[in-house]
């Protein structure tokens, strides 16, 4: 019978506690023969679950090339790979130019998901980035660095939605973040949360304003490793939803 089973597996390893991987994606790395993994940014304990005889190897130094020739020379002796990144993959994860090189050479990959840092971070500081009647939509983003973003992404015309965001990767210009807000309509006294590499043991979530994001941001020695969630909508009265209101029916409720 033909084996049907993928030779590559993309893990999310969730943003830093090694307790939010997936049943499904420590099982993979559990049966891997390659467990490649960014240690700058997954902590060695999501991978301390790799069976004995398997190689573990830190990708943190590694180009492209490198990887995908250690993956070949696994593939090509029958072994099968688990390939852990940070957060969820599909995000900020740079899959896709390992995929093009993984389609080109005929290999076969799974991509199982993981918890992205807006969502642990979220948890983490006990908010909520829906409101009923104040907030229905969240936008991922980032500003402009090394890597480009397009100009019809400005974080200043995103803001113009005036909805929730999670901005990652810039907390390095705290300053530019509080300026694309600022242009793009938010008020300055819009909450924010601030949350530094969470998950880890020196996790910090840090809840202050847009108008003194850049100082909380500096105060705390934050450079990397951090996202901004903009949160409009939470410091007013609340409404409820009506998915648990008496007078709501549903499916599974009627209203008598």
């Amino acid at each position: 019978m033909e084996d049907k089973r993928s030779h590559i597996y993309f893990i999310g390893a969730g943003p830093g506690d090694p307790e939010l991987i997936t049943i499904k994606g420590q099982r993979y790395i559990k049966e891997a023969d390659l467990v490649l993994y960014a240690g700058s940014l997954v902590p060695k304990e999501s991978v301390a679950c790799a069976k004995e005889n398997a190689k573990v190897v830190d990708s943190s130094s590694m180009t492209l090339e490198e990887t995908h020739a250690m993956v070949l020379e696994t593939v090509r002796s029958g072994g099968t790979v688990a390939r852990v990144h940070t957060g969820d993959p599909s995000l900020y994860g740079a899959i896709k130019e390992q995929m093009i090189l993984l389609d080109r050479d005929d290999i076969s990959y799974e991509v199982i998901p993981g918890v992205t840092v807006a969502f642990a971070a979220a948890a983490a500081a006990r908010i909520s980035f829906t409101l009923p009647e104040k907030a229905q939509t969240l936008i991922l983003t980032r500003l402009a660095g090394r890597t480009t973003v397009p100009d019809r992404e400005r974080l200043r015309d995103l803001s113009r939605h005036n909805t929730s965001l999670a901005v990652y990767l810039s907390a390095a210009d705290p300053d530019g973040v509080v300026e694309e807000l600022l242009a793009g309509g938010y008020s300055e006294d819009t909450p924010v949360v601030v949350a530094y590499r969470v998950g880890w043991p020196d996790e910090m979530i840090i809840t202050t304003y847009i108008s003194a994001l850049s100082k909380a941001v500096k105060g705390a020695d934050i450079h990397n490793q951090a996202v901004f969630l903009v949160l409009p909508g939470q410091r007013d009265d609340p409404v409820f939803s009506r998915l648990y209101s008496t007078e709501f029916s549903h499916g599974f409720r009627a209203v008598e």
